[in-house]
């Protein structure tokens, strides 16, 4: 039965892989498989697999066929749902899931809607709705106007939209300024109920400690909202490697439910009465399940906790049935059942983490010839853990906490059995006093994590490794972690070594790899050659604590290996070019800045030696030449046409970066050595750029369009594109191919698409 439930899952996760969905009349094989199974158990683990990747295929076609239809995009459409989640309070905005019910123009929508209600047009047509706002379980008719799932799709980027698939998101939007919102009414649903029980908690607690650290920590531990949760916060929970803590994990979810089982355990064998009719034992089973799933109710019955809660019912139920004889047995089971209830689940790293804990804990404790003391024991487990999930962390993420066995030495005890349950307590007992116990704690922990973060090494960050060594370090770990007896343990070091020590690949002398990042309405550009690295601008900032830098370069940039760079080139004072400069100046070190902006600028002041990018300025890196082509000395140039333009030339050809230069722009540098394999389509593709005596010049083989998807400009504007495909120009777009990666070799000119590059069903 184990290796049976393990290839279930493996053949959901085989599904999760594929290009492409297989024909959906494959999915009527399911019933004669499972009969296979029922008659030829010799047969169970094919049968499994391919049962597994044929009911995982069976949802997919299910979610994907429940999407919006690409017509129905852009347009104003009346509908009527219910909000049907905790809506998520922005600096600007409200975010809320969206349950349909009906369409009065009886166009079809998916069942379920992810919308956003902007403050100012809700403010601008009505300010008492600014202040009501949007409760869950209320009925609305809303204007809204949708697009299909869409995210950025970058080199070690987060794949939104399969956190949008895994959710049944079928579109997201936002609520018309100009329409009709009305609110109609109340659901009364039970789960509407445990949403605005939530709502309540959330809010009494920000109410009652206020802006403060602790009021975030503790209603994302009562009721599973990390909203109020700063980045500041978050990147030291990364730094101690507590993050796991910080919300309603699977530790806390366990917890909870084996307190409610010693609870019923404890009285229930006080009364014989009840002894009798039934055993403690499977009383406390049932006592453990009921507190999982109230728990798991209360954190919003989120993906994460619904995966504990069955692997908690999968225990529960094996200690019911008296056959827990194998823990192995059971977590392969369990982790099926998970994959049949969310057959997306093996593509989240939270699964792959949780599960190897567990199995590192079983596999550690298999190997102790005495029992030790309680303190001896957990500090074994600690480092089981921390080693054996340093390849994965690796893999998924390019760090590990070296200091995170400190900080959860520490953090785990405190947050699990003190402040979780105190947090649930308050939630309970309108109690104030629980509260800022609760608040004074969790200051503390604050105050002892960042004295953690500041100690010399305690985060290991490098390249995200291949695939061929983490699998090798994995052996490794297997092998150092091994019970007594087994010879040469210390020899698993040599195996996980690779994953550390092996650098990634980089360009030869003479070659480039630029990266244009799909970073939505904006430009950022990485350019590479043998030894230096330099990045033309820096894309937009979103929000506040959000921005292209923090969510898309940093992350690229740390997973290919670069600890620095030698040139920030920012084209032009524009925010969708430099909104995530900060960021990124924080993040790396940085030699010099060129750029045209003024000379007060902040970001001038954040590097050394800042300077201004002009005409004729030139060097050679490698082999490969750059030159500033622009901007040109000019009286009342516009803002646009003072874009740095960078043309760089390697052994395989050229490329021509243009920031958001316009037509006066391009008719100075018609004079000057244009002529690219590769041009950066000026402005976006705007109507105000690419005259055709510009793309003549230049005579690119390739244009890249770097724009976000349908944005609200119009670009690239379609009679601009006709341009370079009539002057025979390929086009590639970062709105619907996501990053575009080209790399300028001996051999010619290589380009690859990142949606391409990953070859996942939901993202073509």
């Amino acid at each position: 039965m184990t290796l049976a439930a393990v290839a279930f899952a493996a053949g959901a996760a085989f599904l999760q892989q594929q290009a492409a969905l297989p024909a959906a009349g494959w999915i009527f094989l399911i019933a004669p498989l499972a009969g296979l199974l029922w008659w030829k158990k010799q047969f169970a683990i094919p049968a499994c697999f391919a049962l597994g990747f044929l009911w995982a295929a069976a949802w997919a076609h299910w979610r994907m066929a429940d999407r919006l239809a690409p017509e129905l995009e852009g347009r104003d459409i009346a509908v009527v749902g219910v909000v049907a989640s905790l809506p998520a309070t922005g600096e600007r905005s409200l975010r809320f899931e969206f349950d349909v019910e009906s369409v009065p123009g009886g166009e079809k929508l998916p069942r379920k809607l992810l919308v956003s209600w902007y403050r100012a047009a809700v403010a601008e047509e009505s300010p008492a709705l600014l202040a009501s706002s949007v409760h869950p379980g209320e009925r609305w008719l809303f204007t809204v106007r949708l697009r299909r799932p869409h995210g950025l799709v970058n080199p070690h980027g987060f794949d939104y939209e399969a956190w949008l698939l895994e959710r049944g998101v079928g579109a997201t939007g936002y609520v018309r300024s100009k329409g009709e919102q009305r609110k109609l009414g109340d659901r009364g649903s039970f789960s509407d109920a445990i949403e605005r029980a939530r709502e309540s908690v959330r809010d009494r607690f920000l109410v009652a400690l206020g802006p403060t650290p602790a009021a975030g920590i503790l209603a994302a531990l009562a009721v599973g909202d990390q909203r109020a949760i700063s980045t500041e916060e978050w990147q030291l929970f990364n730094r101690t490697g507590v993050t796991h803590l910080m919300s309603i994990s699977g530790l806390h979810v366990t917890l909870v439910s084996g307190l409610a089982a010693w609870l019923v355990a404890f009285g229930w064998r006080r009364v014989p009465a009840l002894a009798l009719r039934l055993p403690a034992r499977k009383a406390a089973a049932l006592a453990a399940i009921v507190g999982a799933l109230g728990y798991t109710l209360l954190a919003g019955y989120g993906v994460p906790a619904q995966r504990t809660f069955w692997m908690v019912s999968i225990v529960a139920a094996a200690l019911w049935s008296g056959q827990i004889a194998s823990p192995w047995r059971t977590l392969a089971l369990a982790l099926a059942v998970i994959v049949c209830f969310d057959p997306w689940a093996m593509l989240a790293p939270g699964l792959w983490l949780s599960f190897g804990a567990v199995l590192l804990i079983f596999y550690g404790a298999s190997g102790w010839s005495a029992p030790g003391s309680r303190l001896w024991q957990w500090g074994r487990v600690q480092w089981g853990i921390t080693i054996g999930l340093a390849p994965a962390a690796l893999l998924l993420f390019g760090q590990v906490s070296i200091a995170g066995p400190i900080a959860n030495a520490v953090a785990i005890p405190v947050v699990s059995i003190v402040v979780t349950p105190l947090a649930l307590f308050a939630a309970l007992v309108p109690a104030d006093a629980l509260l800022h116990l609760s608040a004074w704690l969790v200051e503390g922990l604050l105050q002892f994590l960042e004295w953690c973060a500041a100690l010399p090494g305690a985060q290991w960050q490098q390249h995200v490794p291949s695939l061929w060594s983490v699998l090798l370090a994995l052996a490794g770990t297997a092998w150092l972690l091994a019970p007594r007896g087994v010879p040469w343990r210390a020899c698993g070091l040599a195996l996980m070594a690779p994953a550390f020590c092996v650098a990634p690949a980089v360009p030869r002398d003479g070659e480039l790899w630029l990266t244009t990042f799909d970073v939505g309405q904006g430009l950022a550009v990485l350019a590479r050659t043998r030894t230096r690295t330099l990045l033309y601008d820096a894309g937009p900032a979103w929000a506040p604590e959000s921005d292209s830098g923090s969510r898309v370069l940093v992350p690229a940039m740390r997973g290919a290996g670069l600890e620095r760079l030698d040139i920030v080139v920012l084209s032009h004072e524009d925010s969708d070019h430099i909104g995530g400069a900060l960021s990124v100046l924080e993040s790396f070190e940085v030699d010099t800045l060129a750029s045209s902006l003024e000379d007060g600028h902040p970001l001038r002041g954040m590097v050394a030696a800042p300077r201004r990018c002009a005409a004729g300025d030139a060097w050679e890196w490698d082999g490969v030449r750059f030159e500033f082509l622009n901007p040109v000395p000019a009286a009342n140039a516009k803002r646009n046409d003072l874009s740095c333009v960078l043309r760089i030339a390697a052994q395989g050809g050229a490329i021509l970066l243009t920031g958001d230069i316009e037509r006066a722009a391009e008719k100075s540098l018609l004079g000057m050595k244009l002529k690219s394999d590769v041009l950066l389509v000026p402005h976006h593709g705007s109507r105000t750029s690419s005259t055709p005596e510009f793309i003549a010049a230049v005579a690119p083989r390739w244009a890249i369009v770097a724009a976000g998807y349908r944005n609200r400009f119009g670009h690239p504007q379609g009679d601009v594109l006709e341009r370079y495909r009539a002057a025979g120009a390929e086009v590639a777009r970062t709105d619907l191919q996501g990053a575009v990666s080209i790399s300028l070799t001996d051999a010619g000119i290589d380009i690859a698409t990142e949606r391409h590059r990953r070859g996942r069903y939901w993202l073509q």
